[in-house]
């Protein structure tokens, strides 16, 4: 068995992954028809129904549910290996993005080695985060591979929207029907819920990534204008469920994100788009910069008409307490100390909540699990090594996306553009809190990841270099 790695988007080399897999291609015609295995098709199926399921089981953060979550990846390299062997050949994506994530990986690994006993301050933790980041690494790998055409990337993101609406609907439901319960039957005592997430921040979190879809496609002007209206509804839909949660970390986020997406837009214009709208630039610019601020006044108001004004009021009258942090001030001054004590390897992965009581100021008997600010507990629990592979993920998502934004595909363009502000909101809202630490959240950001970066397997073939032939033999 030989194995194949994903190319970059020449023709040249695309046309021979093609032809390597056992796929025929008419590289000339730009026409590529993938064989997709029966194997692959249940990976693909696997992939969105964990991003279903992961949110629905209260965000994947119990035992019973990471079980579940874990089998799911476990079946997904069982498929993997089938479809390898079906095709005679193991399909492997040479994508940068999983090069910080193995570093991460081996990182884990280290500080669990013997030397004079463990660098990890709570082996039991850094264990448990080694088995849940394996997980993810195989589901963001799958999710590289198995998107592989332009009709599963539709499908994928279609699958996201869709979920993410119904989502909405479901945690605006609960919040009027049954604000303190989950699922109107599971009684919280030391959390505040929202949707089927124990903490309302995560749910806000989980909407800054599904809210990005429609926003961005909307903003990159790729939705058709029949379908403009309904885009703008799911997606304010989605802002309102935000909104209402009351977490000012995803408040912030949304605002920036929506900004992001205002300001990237506006500059990054294809030549078409200029030909289409003739509009000059300022012209562009003041354009998205009236569609931003229209969704952000709609969105106040759609709260307000819907009884959210504590929303509204506790943003605002946040900043006139004695602490507008909320005692994440302390926090990160404890997590800073921390890091002064450990700097170059950390504590341990998932060691934070053990090592806190040992800095705390105040009594030592308060255990908080995580720092409320995820780039600090990066440092905490990984050292200076695991920032750098941190900022190392970070600045090659930012890169491969903005070259896939290059794209002559419109729907491909507006994908890359609009995956990336959704990752660029939660890594916003990773100042203020720990939504990449709930495992359907970090789910959804690396297959958001991964849309923005797949190479050019998930373009449409240009229609002005189909024939009549092969134009007529795909309806057929």
């Amino acid at each position: 068995m030989t194995t194949s790695v994903s190319h970059e988007e020449t023709s040249l080399a695309v046309a021979d992954s093609v032809r390597s897999l056992g796929r025929t291609s008419s590289a000339e015609h730009g026409v590529f028809r993938i064989r997709h295995t029966l194997p692959s098709r249940f990976a693909f199926l696997v992939i969105c129904v964990a991003i279903v399921l992961s949110a629905l089981a209260y965000g994947t953060v119990h035992y019973w549910a990471l079980a579940l979550f874990n089998l799911g990846a476990l079946t997904i390299l069982v498929l993997w290996m089938l479809d390898a062997w079906t095709l005679g050949t193991l399909r492997v994506s040479r994508n940068f993005l999983q090069l910080p994530l193995l570093g991460a990986l081996g990182l884990g690994l280290i500080q669990l080695l013997p030397l004079s006993g463990t660098l990890s301050l709570d082996p039991y933790s850094t264990r448990l985060a080694l088995v849940q980041f394996a997980t993810l690494l195989i589901y963001f790998a799958a999710t590289l591979v198995f998107i592989d055409t332009p009709h599963r990337l539709h499908l994928m993101v279609r699958t996201i929207m869709i979920f993410g609406f119904v989502l909405a609907i479901f945690g605006l439901t609960q919040s009027f029907t049954s604000p303190t319960k989950v699922y109107w039957v599971r009684e919280l005592s030391q959390s505040t819920a929202f949707g089927p997430f124990i903490n309302r921040h995560h749910f806000a979190g989980y909407m800054e990534l599904t809210i990005a879809l429609p926003l961005g496609l909307l903003f990159a002007g790729v939705v058709d204008k029949q379908k403009r209206v309904l885009y703008l509804f799911v997606a304010g839909l989605m802002g309102v469920a935000l909104v209402m949660t009351t977490s000012r970390g995803g408040i912030i986020s949304l605002v920036a994100e929506i900004a992001f997406l205002a300001i990237v837009t506006a500059i990054w214009r294809t030549q078409s788009e200029r030909r289409k709208t003739k509009l000059s630039p300022l012209k562009s610019a003041a354009v998205r910069a009236g569609m931003a601020g229209a969704l952000l006044v709609g969105l106040f108001f759609s709260v307000l008409l819907l009884g959210g004004e504590f929303s509204i009021y506790r943003f605002i009258d946040s900043v006139n307490t004695d602490d507008p942090t909320t005692g994440r001030a302390h926090f990160w001054a404890v997590t800073l100390d921390i890091i002064k004590a450990h700097p170059y390897v950390g504590t341990g992965l998932g060691a934070f909540g053990v090592i806190y009581t040992r800095y705390d100021s105040r009594n030592g008997l308060f255990r908080l699990e995580q720092a409320h600010n995820d780039y600090l507990q990066v440092l905490s629990d990984a050292g200076i090594i695991g920032a750098v592979l941190a900022f190392s993920f970070v600045a090659l998502l930012f890169w491969k996306a903005i070259s896939r934004a290059r794209s002559k595909d419109d729907f491909r363009r507006g994908v890359a553009l609009a995956a990336l502000s959704g990752c660029f909101a939660v890594l916003v809202h990773s100042f203020f809190d720990f939504t990449l630490h709930t495992t359907s959240n970090a789910l959804l950001f690396l297959v958001m990841a991964a849309l923005a970066t797949l190479n050019g397997r998930v373009e449409a073939p240009r229609r002005k270099h189909r024939n009549k032939n092969l134009a007529a033999d795909e309806r057929g």
